[in-house]
């Protein structure tokens, strides 16, 4: 005999559905609140989350200066002045060997450049002069139709160099004050929240900052063990730069995407006008293998290591992040992800009931252990 549906359980069922839909719909419109709110805050918002990121990661000294009895305005100042040093230096190291090697670097490109156009008058392409000088008119002709477009692109990208520029200056003078004046954040955010709030929002600033300074170091390592991999392989090959390209690939993996293919980029061509193109297919075999390895195994150990998250996890907020915000969205999907899974954590603890004491029947507990 088929039992029959309970109109009452299938009632409240429905209810139950219900209030959970529209109480998700809630969360999600508040979400997409924050999220235009951030948006239209985001000159702010960007140079904040920077100097944060900074300041991680120049925090253990300032810690050891001002543990040493140094005040926090000096220790904040040579901190400061510190990163801008080796900030210097890391510039220098990329800057001055590609300055002294300028002119052997850009005689290979013209034989480069040679070498292309003697290949491609030869079998099995077998292109003449008058055609390579055709197309060359016809690029001309192109770019002066396109001369509007090429104005609108210059300028939007000096527009983008100004912003990163005002970017990384108030990102600086926030690290500054984060250095010298973070440790009286957590009290002075107590003495302002009322109840409840003043204990969980400052435990959950302290596990959040302690969450990005996993990031920003396990990102470190992961950027030195590319670097010292890729350099070794360049040494190998005989590649000119090695150490200003090791220093390139080491700076430019805090940029997610755009960086490794940027240090590739100039790593391959530098190999090209150099050494040559078989040197140069060797040399982009080897940044393939070891940016797979890097993405694919190193980081996700190194991060699920060190954020509490994962390797999949990373791996699908890297990919949405990318695809949601793009560069930015790559950089910030791991710490976002992490900050998420703090805050989830947290939720569950104070959530959760304790656990109960074993149930001895009544018996005084002096009976039990006689038994």
């Amino acid at each position: 005999m088929s039992s029959s549906l309970s109109s009452a359980r299938s009632r409240a069922a429905l209810r139950a559905s219900a209030r959970v839909s529209v109480e998700l719909l809630l969360v999600l419109v508040m979400t997409a609140v924050t999220l235009w709110l951030l948006g239209r805050m985001w000159s702010v918002v960007w140079p904040l989350i920077v100097g944060l990121l900074l300041t991680t990661l120049t925090w253990p000294v300032a810690r050891f200066l001002r543990r040493h009895g140094w005040r926090p305005a000096l220790a904040a100042s040579v901190v400061t002045l510190l990163f801008l040093v080796v900030a210097s230096a890391v510039v220098a190291l990329i800057a001055v060997p590609v300055a002294s090697q300028s002119g052997e670097l850009g005689d290979g490109v013209v034989e480069g450049i040679h070498k292309v156009r003697d290949w491609a008058a030869g079998p099995p392409l077998n292109i003449g002069e008058d055609q390579i000088a055709s197309a060359l008119d016809d690029a001309t002709e192109r770019v002066q139709k396109s001369a509007g477009a090429i104005t609108t692109t210059v300028v939007t990208g000096v527009s983008t160099v100004v912003n990163g520029v005002v970017t990384a200056v108030l990102a600086l003078f926030l690290m500054f004050f984060f250095l010298k004046d973070g440790p009286r954040f957590l009290p002075w955010l107590e003495r302002q929240l009322p109840g409840r709030l003043a204990t969980d929002v400052p435990a959950l600033a302290t596990r959040t900052w302690d969450t990005l300074g996993s990031f920003v170091r396990s990102q470190a390592a992961v950027g030195l063990l590319d670097a010292v991999l890729i350099g070794i392989g360049l040494w190998i090959v005989d590649v000119p730069l090695v150490l200003p390209l090791a220093v390139l690939t080491f700076v430019s993996a805090f940029v997610p995407i755009v960086g490794a293919l940027f240090a590739g980029f100039v790593a391959v061509l530098i190999a090209l006008v150099s050494n040559g193109l078989t040197d140069a297919l060797i040399v982009l075999a080897i940044i393939i293998v070891v940016q797979q390895l890097e993405g694919n195994v190193f980081q996700p150990m190194i991060q699920s290591r060190g954020l509490g998250l994962h390797a999949a996890v990373i791996l699908l907020a890297v990919t949405l992040g990318g695809s949601l915000a793009g560069i930015v969205g790559s950089l910030l999907a791991v710490p976002v992800a992490a900050m998420i899974s703090v805050f989830w954590n947290y939720l569950r603890e104070q959530l959760s009931e304790p656990p109960k004491a074993p149930d001895t029947g009544g018996a005084p507990a002096g009976a039990v252990a006689s038994s």
